[in-house]
């Protein structure tokens, strides 16, 4: 018997999703956005210039007075540092060379192949835990996860005999509601460790340096728990659901200028070709990876700190990126040279230049974003904006894990129509890593507690993208579907993703776990 929804459902659904809709299309575009709210700190740090507020940070006998953008002092300090302002910007010391290396892994073809290995390989009982894991560590590629699969999973999904949508849809959901993890070192870790970064030079105690191995313990166990709940999710409910709906299992193409039916260029099938590039990559990598060890452990290491050890400071740390950079570069371009999709040199820069071409939205971003964290800072709103909230925190005795729960939903409310992870935390780290930091939280804590809030509601907010793409997919087999089909199936994963995460942070948080080398909890001293 069908499980369709009755009119009535449909038409609370349907207001429901349009509420959110005009709301979230009430918001402008990251850089508008971003335009308006170093406005709204201009005006308001004026304003506090001319009325005398100062601050004092707790722990320090320094007293900051709020400096104004619209004075002497903040004009010729904006026009003498735009550019400092922009090329200083964290982020891209740490994305742009790690982003390099990724485009050239993702360019030359080793991410996709890996990605279809993956789903080839899996027997048919563990179809949908191989998509969970791949789904949620799928973030590695960036966005392209979002395209690239969902369809994949629908393809080894009906090739084993299962429901293709529920591969398609399950594949998207693993993606978007586990983005802010992996069980790897990722350039979305070095984005959101830049960010971090730049917002703790106000506090007396920043706390342990945060670079893009801060949340690796906490990524690690998120990763596979998360992974193995999508693959539950997709095996108990979403595919079980859409069977009794009727979802057909054949797709419905359109057909092209020839007369053919129009279908992806995607497959599921390596060829003998990509199956021994893999290999080379596989021994390449293994002997990368040995090498670096090597240089790392032997003893006098000059990557040791000096009392021979690697935290919490040391130049190894110091050294992730390069590490991230070597063990991207080295597999892509020996999988290039193998499968043949690199031939010469200068394929390697050209593949760059693709990369940077691919993020120049962000890089675009990145200009405003800079501008707004620098005054943001230089104004000393930021310290005020940190101590009066701390203050509030303590006044209301809301400093334990409450305010921690409560930031949380904050960043899941927020996610809804701010679907850019990096303009998310942008606007939220200005405010509550100096905030949780003055009562006594890790920055690089604060930041993985905004991971949860972070990825688990997107898939569930029409301003994401990436629905419109899905949708396209869903329709090639539901032609009816909509977005509020999509919602309601991919519901349950925001919730038991959601709920889960936290309750990882809970016992992390609880239990005074490390959440990365040389990273805790709370601040010491």
């Amino acid at each position: 018997m069908s499980t369709s929804p009755t009119p009535a459902t449909t038409t609370r659904t349907d207001r429901f999703l349009a509420g959110i809709e005009r709301v979230g299309n009430k918001l402008p575009e990251p850089f508008a956005l971003f335009l308006i709210l170093f406005g709204v700190i201009a005006v308001a740090s004026t304003a506090m210039a001319w009325a005398g507020v100062s601050v004092q940070i707790p722990g320090s006998d320094e007293v900051i007075e709020i400096q104004g953008l619209f004075t002497a002092a903040g004009l010729t300090w904006l026009t003498a540092n735009l550019g400092v302002n922009y090329v200083g910007f964290p982020p891209l010391v740490t994305v742009l060379p790690i982003l390099l290396a990724v485009g050239v892994a993702e360019k030359s073809g080793l991410l996709g192949a890996g990605i279809r290995a993956a789903f080839g390989s899996a027997p048919r009982w563990a179809l949908p835990y191989a998509v969970g894991f791949v789904g949620v560590c799928g973030n590695v590629m960036s966005d392209t996860a979002f395209i690239v699969i969902p369809p994949l999973a629908a393809m080894v999904f009906r090739a084993a005999g299962r429901h293709p949508v529920a591969g398609l849809l399950g594949g998207f959901a693993a993606a978007g509601a586990g983005y802010s993890t992996n069980v790897l070192v990722t350039s979305i870790d070095a984005l959101f460790a830049g960010i971090t970064s730049s917002v703790v030079g106000i506090l007396p105690n920043p706390g342990a340096p945060v670079n893009p191995v801060s949340n690796w313990y906490f990524n690690i166990v998120a990763a596979i728990i998360l992974a193995c709940l999508a693959g539950f999710l997709i095996d108990k409910v979403l595919e079980p659901r859409v069977t009794r709906q009727g979802v057909p299992v054949e797709m419905t193409l359109e057909e092209d200028a020839d007369g053919e039916p129009a279908d992806t260029a995607l497959t599921a099938e390596l060829t003998p070709q990509e199956r021994r590039a893999l290999v080379g990559t596989g021994v390449a990598a293994l002997i990368t990876v040995v090498a670096l060890a090597v240089a790392f452990t032997v003893p006098g290491s000059p990557w040791r700190n000096e009392d021979g050890g690697f935290l919490p400071e040391s130049p190894l740390l110091d050294s992730i990126v390069f590490i991230v950079f070597t063990l991207f570069i080295v597999p892509g371009v020996v999988y290039g040279m193998v499968s043949r999709s690199i031939r010469r040199f200068e394929d390697v820069p050209a593949m760059f230049g693709q990369a940077l071409k691919d993020m120049l939205p962000f890089l675009v971003v990145a200009f405003i974003l800079g501008q707004f964290i620098a005054v943001f800072e230089w104004s000393g709103v930021g310290s005020w904006i940190a101590v009066t909230g701390a203050t509030a925190l303590e006044q209301i005795g809301l400093t334990g894990y409450g305010a921690i729960l409560g930031f949380l939903v904050v960043a899941s409310l927020l996610n809804l129509f701010i679907i850019s992870g990096s303009s998310l935390w942008t606007l939220m780290a200005a405010v509550f890593v100096p905030m949780f930091a003055l009562i006594g939280y890790e920055p690089a804590f604060t930041q993985a507690a905004f991971r949860v809030g972070d990825s688990a509601t997107q898939i569930i907010t029409p301003l994401n993208p990436y629905m419109v793409v899905l949708l396209t997919f869903l329709r090639r087999y539901e032609p009816e579907a909509g977005l509020g089909s999509v919602m309601a199936r991919l519901l349950p994963f925001t919730v038991c993703f959601w709920l889960v995460w936290a309750a990882i942070l809970t016992v992390f948080f609880f239990l005074d776990l490390p959440i990365g080398p040389g990273n805790g909890i709370f601040l010491q001293g």
